[in-house]
């Protein structure tokens, strides 16, 4: 049996407005994931490679709090990254109870060669927009996630 409440007209609308989003990021994930496969990579270690990359060296905690992950998801995705040589983990000189992730040569390497690949492919992922309609999607994503004043 169907059922088929009513809902008001703007119940209605946010609920698109929700689709549409939902549907929008998942599109961009997956065609944003072509370079990082093409680096044999997961998400999440593209993610801590980028950041290492372009931030340098980070505590794990630092590194965390930008990706919006977890201490158990990140612990594997770091020891992962460590078993295949991107990266390297030594103690901070200025607090020897905290560690600092570095990139390794063959991260930086990859790195090198991924990162550009990923900025192209980017770019054609929002090509279809044009520049004031790209400044206001970042606006309303702000919005949404309450940093409009950035």
């Amino acid at each position: 049996m169907k059922h088929s409440p009513s809902y008001s007209e703007q119940d209605e609308l946010n609920l698109k407005v929700l689709i549409a989003l939902v549907r929008g990021v998942q599109s961009v994930r997956r065609q944003e994931m072509q370079t990082v496969r093409e680096g044999k990579l997961t998400l999440a270690q593209f993610g801590v490679l980028e950041y290492l990359y372009h931030r340098g060296d980070a505590r794990i905690k630092d590194i965390m709090e930008r990706m919006l992950s977890t201490g158990g998801n990140m612990t594997v995705v770091i020891e992962n990254l460590e078993k295949e040589g991107f990266i390297s983990r030594y103690s901070d000189p200025h607090d020897k109870r905290a560690r600092l992730i570095s990139l390794t040569h063959r991260g930086e390497a990859l790195m090198e060669d991924l990162f550009p690949r990923h900025v192209q492919n980017i770019s054609g992922i929002f090509s279809i927009l044009q520049e004031e309609e790209k400044k206001q999607l970042i606006l309303f994503m702000k919005k949404l996630t309450g940093k409009a004043q950035e």
